[in-house]
């Protein structure tokens, strides 16, 4: 039971650390805006304990690490285009905003699908795989998961609350922005990773 304790509260403070100021963070800010909070935290816990758990995997079993710059490239790639989505926008009329916004299992997958791209090859996936060497592998996942789902559920509140205050059409172009600055972040630690 030490050991895993152990395991839980060192995974939980690491991953809960390396996740501030990172572009998931940014994601789930930017998610908070569109989407009820509620959908957006479950796509992200979903994502990230699927993530966390191939993460020790790999680090506590196989020692063997995931071509990370392929992943990072093509998740920044995705991230550009939800960008460009984004302005893109689309015009909904009031019965369909009030239909969205009830609509809870299309966000979770947007938010689970795109948190899962994000995450391969992040560094909170490498810190799981390294923490992951040193303690137990359910520690491990379950202190990481809980530490990136309680970071980012900060940039949810965060978001929520400029979502009240910021227009419509600010908030789009803020997301757009994000969206953007996380694709090129990817691509350009893809290509640090290739070079």
């Amino acid at each position: 039971m030490e050991g895993f304790l152990v395991a839980l509260v060192v995974s939980f403070g690491v991953i809960f650390v390396a996740e501030l100021g990172d572009k998931s963070q940014l994601m789930a800010l930017t998610f908070a805006t569109r989407f009820k909070p509620v959908p957006v935290l479950i796509g992200i816990t979903v994502a990230t304990a699927v993530v966390h758990l191939a993460s020790v995997a790999i680090g506590y079993g196989l020692g063997a690490a995931l071509p990370t710059e392929w992943i990072s490239l093509v998740a920044g790639l995705a991230f550009l285009g939800f960008g460009a989505w984004t302005l893109r926008g689309d015009t909904l009329t009031e019965e369909e905003k009030r239909k969205a916004e009830k609509t809870s299992k299309s966000a979770i997958v947007a938010v689970s699908v795109a948190f899962f791209l994000a995450e391969l090859g992040d560094k909170t996936m490498l810190a799981t795989i390294t923490l992951a060497t040193q303690y137990g592998w359910f520690g491990t996942w379950l202190g990481s998961t809980i530490g990136m789902v309680a970071a980012d559920a900060l940039a949810i509140l965060v978001g929520r609350m400029l979502g009240r205050r910021l227009p419509e059409k600010t908030i789009k172009y803020g997301a757009a922005v994000l969206f953007a600055i996380c694709g090129l972040w990817l691509i350009l630690e893809a290509v640090t990773q290739l070079t």
